[in-house]
């Protein structure tokens, strides 16, 4: 297939642009990336996402496919000459979609609030975040069965759903002061951070630490309305 044939519209700070990048990456499937610019939304994303109207759009030949978990099944789906993202065994499925949901829905949504609370309401994002990494540890042991990646022996689907917020993780702890991802309390989940970024299908699209916290910083101007700082 012609590398035009399969695009990804995203943007490269995004942890959810982060997936179906990985997972054509697994896949040895040749891709071109449209960057889309930051505060605006192209025409062709418009065209592609009516609904949400936001990236990640995988386009395989003329058809859109939006929402970065559904492409990234989509992907395994379509090209099943490379690895399997999902596992074969119906429960085991289930159990990583069931957590990928969770780090979506809450783990993140902790995060994220993390990044702005104050005072008590810091406290209790930073809590729940947290606490959350003690149960994907957990997830981590039952999901991994002894070997290196969630999904055993190479990268599956919630190694790229939790994956793929390392970066911003890492952005927290350092905007924060705060150490998350801890060896004394998290130790699987310290070395599986580890083997995951040094992935050949992670590592040319995970974002560097202080360039995402750069980001971060202008995003922060730019929800508080203020000029954005200077280097």
């Amino acid at each position: 297939m012609a590398k035009n044939d399969v695009k990804v519209l995203g943007a490269w700070p995004s942890p959810y642009v982060m997936r179906p990048r990985i997972a054509l990456n697994i896949k040895s499937v040749n891709y071109e990336f449209l960057e889309e610019t930051f505060g605006s939304k192209s025409e062709l994303l418009l065209q592609s996402n009516p609904v949400h109207k936001k990236i990640p759009v995988l386009i395989h030949g003329d058809k859109p496919i939006c929402e970065s978990m559904i492409i990234v099944e989509y992907i395994d789906e379509v090209w099943t000459s490379g690895p399997s993202i999902l596992p074969s065994d119906p429960y085991d499925r289930a159990i990583q979609r069931f957590w990928a949901a969770y780090v979506d829905e809450k783990w993140f949504a902790a995060m994220r609030g993390l990044r702005s609370a104050q005072g008590e309401e810091r406290k209790a994002f930073l809590d729940q975040v947290t606490e959350g990494l003690a149960l994907l540890e957990e997830a981590f042991g039952k999901c991994s069965k002894g070997k290196a990646f969630f999904g055993g022996d190479r990268i599956g689907l919630l190694d790229i759903a939790f994956g793929s917020f390392l970066g911003w993780l890492k952005v927290t702890e350092k905007v924060n002061g705060v150490k998350l991802l801890d060896e004394a309390k998290t130790p699987g989940l310290v070395k599986w951070a580890e083997r995951f970024c040094a992935d050949a299908a992670v590592k040319n699209v995970m974002p560097e630490t202080e360039k995402l916290l750069e980001f971060s910083k202008v995003l922060a101007a730019k929800m508080k309305g203020a000029p954005p700082p200077k280097n």
